[in-house]
């Protein structure tokens, strides 16, 4: 299982943790430490599209009006802290943000 996010955010810290404490093996990447490839960003896109990108942060608000209005993968390609976090890949099935639907479908197993 692999948890891409950004260290500082409180849900991914808490996602890994329960995780961790329900015995899942679990791999954390922090996209600003370890910056995610065109490709791999495109099968986060193709997956969540719009959603992907937090409008709601601090980082969305700075952002230049251009880039507001560009498409996700521009928006995350220059500013990865505005993916919105975590994003869990479990196998094939990718999962975002830390809600009891996600908490429940992780641990569940």
């Amino acid at each position: 299982m692999i948890i891409y996010g950004i260290s500082t955010c409180a849900a991914t810290r808490k996602a890994q943790k329960a995780l961790e404490a329900a015995g899942k093996e679990v791999t954390f990447r922090d996209v600003r430490s370890e910056p995610m490839s065109e490709a791999e960003w495109a099968v986060l896109i193709a997956e969540f599209g719009e959603r992907l990108v937090d409008r709601k942060s601090t980082e969305w608000r700075g952002l230049s009006d251009w880039l507001k209005h560009s498409e996700a993968d521009a928006q995350l390609a220059a500013k990865p802290k505005l993916m919105l976090s975590p994003v869990i890949r479990d196998g094939d099935t990718y999962y975002l943000g830390w809600d009891e639907t996600v908490e429940a479908a992780l641990l569940a197993g």
